[in-house]
């Protein structure tokens, strides 16, 4: 298994044996997939970026009184090739490497490009556990049966993932279309905190966690959080989610469910912003810890 030297993986991350694929019980899987973006290109350089601001990141975690690495090892896959595959077949080389991992038993934290490499992660997670649902934090609700005649568009992941008949739980949507509204209204398995609803107050959190099943997946677009925490995104939306408050509801989450992996998707880093990518990175090993050391 490709990995990367600790001169260019996930936290400059030194000692061997914290680092190596078969020593280590969590991977970041890298896929810079970009294909149907339609605001803003350039989320394909998002998972480098992450990488590259992590260095930066400190290994000992306040909250956690932890330095999380050496609780479980993170070794730092080398990017996934998608030359000459798109759609449905970019699609099936995700769904293949991620089966492949969970094989071989490990907890994977896959750093995306565009919302659509998703579906590849969730299928081989809902092949594996049946029962998983999906908690998605989200600016937008990417139930659009399809977007520019493309039904893989970024635009249409959870209308995708919505087919698989897991349950759905979106926080923080606070943009979408009237077909996003009746689909979400029609469905038994879709339910949607909105950004508007939950701003002011901490009280939608245990309701939230109250519903979510024992075994989850967490997806995270970076234009989830608001823009003054997260500039650098391919569609941003003003009013997002917060960073303490959101870290307090993950916290509960991960108490509450066995979470399955999560990934980090829709960073799209401008020349002049190393911020968004920092705290991306920064997000990646909280959740880490948060798996490794409740």
């Amino acid at each position: 298994m490709n990995v990367l030297s600790h001169e260019n993986n996930f936290l400059g991350i030194n000692e061997e044996d914290l680092h190596t694929y078969f020593t280590s019980k969590c991977i970041i899987q890298q896929l810079p997939y970009e294909h149907t973006s339609s605001f803003k290109t350039g989320s394909k350089n998002g998972p480098h970026s992450i990488i590259t601001n992590s260095k930066y990141v400190e290994l000992y975690d306040i909250e956690l009184n932890e330095e999380t690495y050496k609780k479980c090892g993170i070794a730092t896959l080398e990017k996934l090739d998608f030359e000459g595959k798109v759609d449905e077949e970019a699609i099936n080389l995700i769904h293949g490497e991620t089966a492949n991992h969970l094989s071989n038993n490990k907890f994977i934290a896959s750093l995306g490009a565009e919302h659509t490499v998703t579906y590849g992660i969730f299928k081989a997670l809902q092949d594996k556990w049946a029962d998983i649902g999906i908690l998605q934090l989200d600016a937008h609700s990417d139930l659009r049966d399809s977007y520019e005649g493309n039904k893989w568009s970024h635009a249409s992941v959870m209308a995708r993932i919505h087919e698989l008949k897991p349950k759905i739980f979106q926080l923080g949507v606070r943009a979408q279309c009237i077909e996003e509204s009746q689909l979400m209204k029609s469905s038994s398995n879709i339910h949607c905190w909105y950004a508007n609803d939950i701003w002011d107050n901490d009280n939608w959190m245990e309701e939230v966690v109250d519903r979510l099943p024992k075994n989850l997946y967490i997806t995270i677009d970076t234009d989830g959080f608001d823009p003054s925490i997260c500039p650098s995104v391919g569609t941003p939306e003003p009013g997002g989610l917060q960073w303490y408050s959101t870290l307090k509801f993950l916290k509960k989450v991960f108490q509450k469910c066995d979470v399955k992996g999560f990934d980090i998707v829709e960073l799209n880093p401008s020349s002049d912003d190393d911020i968004t990518a920092y705290n991306m990175a920064q997000l990646c090993y909280k959740l880490i810890g948060y798996k490794y050391c409740l």
